[in-house]
């Protein structure tokens, strides 16, 4: 970040709810005020609202009776553009951005990128979540009842209109941003457009082995994030059925959050912990008190939970889909597992190794230190740069 310090307006599908973009989201905010950066944040949230704060100007913008949920704590309405588009245009006109940065095709992204295209102004957009797994995982949970070979047609095809949508959306933008490799090279074949890595980064003195307050016996396998389908949070209880076939009956199954599949693992994780949403320090206990984290999302394009985990000195055991994979060194700070098969064998071998287990621990909060959320932010100025530049080239 040299020079001049262009003016973002930052268009954010989630700030206040519990989820990786929301986190992401304050994170980013937090960073414009330390660094004292002229930063306009635009999310929803219960009430209307604008306020401005040392550097950072904040708009608030409620959701009317037309929304509908798309989470439980998240909604979508589909006339945001209809109720809040004068306002919230005037309000970026006066704060005057070099470049608006949206998060996705939400209500609040599609505002954003549509004063974006009004002003002639910059666009970059940041894809934060894989929206065509999604949608495919959680018609199949709905269409159960269809047999297999017609449900892999239907969820497939889902799938793939869900992506070819999303490609169209995100081409809109000058320059794009995505959480995980795999990722960057997809953006750049759907859209021909330039896309960079934007990471995520961790509170490594909010989480950290220090809030260990557990000193018994009892192996504490963990999970944190939404419960619902996409997560494939049912592999638990198959976890669970492997250990006590293994003859391992002095372990519990912490599990930390909410959604559709909470019920469901209720009734069937015999020695399961459920204490629901946890926030700040309660959270970092219940990180620290685990023994291995696990993971079995295929969905997932980041995976802050897997930093969290791994600055407070949890290894984790993840899948081979998805961002979670990028995070962990196999054999060294946790394992990498091909399938549910080897996901479940890895977490129980690793309940028996204590030496692996204490080197993998020290292994996990080592690379935690790595990565800090400035020195994420900081690139992400460095693709608004691109960006204007693009533009100022004619290039975009």
């Amino acid at each position: 970040m040299k020079g001049n310090v262009p003016r973002i307006a930052f268009f954010s599908d989630s700030f206040h709810e519990v989820n990786g973009v929301a986190n992401t989201s304050r994170q980013f905010d937090a960073f414009a005020r330390r660094r004292q950066l002229p930063f306009l944040s635009v999310h929803a949230a219960p009430k209307g609202d604008f306020h401005t704060e040392g550097s950072v100007s904040t708009l608030e913008l409620d959701r009317g009776p037309a929304a509908f949920k798309v989470e439980r704590d998240m909604s979508f309405d589909p006339l945001m553009m209809q109720r809040h588009r004068a306002w919230a245009r005037n309000l970026v006109r006066s704060f005057r951005p070099d470049v608006i940065h949206i998060t996705g095709p939400s209500d609040i992204g599609i505002l954003g990128a549509w004063i974006a295209k009004q002003s002639q102004t910059p666009l970059v957009a940041s894809w934060h979540t894989n929206l065509h797994e999604f949608g495919a995982r959680r018609l199949d949970k709905l269409i159960s009842f269809v047999p297999r070979g017609m449900r892999d047609s239907l969820t497939g095809a889902t799938e793939r209109g869900i992506l070819a949508g999303c490609a169209r959306f995100y081409q809109m933008a000058n320059v794009l941003l995505a959480p995980n490799e795999e990722l960057v090279d997809l953006l750049v074949r759907r859209t021909g457009k330039p896309a960079f890595l934007m990471q995520r980064g961790v509170d490594t003195e909010l989480y950290s082995p220090a809030r260990r307050t557990r000193n018994d016996a009892t192996f504490v396998f963990g999970y944190v994030g939404r419960i619902t389908p996409e997560k494939s949070v049912r592999v638990l209880v198959d976890l669970e059925r492997a250990l006590l076939a293994a003859g391992e009956t002095d372990f519990r199954i912490v599990v930390v959050g909410h959604g559709d599949e909470l019920e469901w693992l209720r009734a069937n994780l015999r020695q399961g912990v459920f204490p629901g949403v946890l926030r700040g320090e309660a959270l970092a206990r219940a990180y620290a008190d685990m023994d291995v984290f696990t993971f079995p999302s295929h969905t997932d394009t980041f995976g802050n939970v897997i930093l969290e985990a791994a600055a407070s000195g949890v290894p984790s055991v993840v899948t081979a889909s998805g961002g979670p994979k990028f995070l962990v060194r196999d054999g060294v700070s946790g394992f990498v597992a091909g399938d549910e098969r080897r996901f479940i064998a890895r977490s129980v071998a690793l309940m028996k190794d204590r030496a692996g287990q204490v080197r993998m621990r020290a292994a996990a909060r080592e690379y935690a230190l790595t990565m800090s959320w400035d020195s994420v932010f900081e690139k992400v100025y460095d693709a608004y740069d691109v960006a204007l530049g693009l533009v100022r080239s004619g290039a975009a």
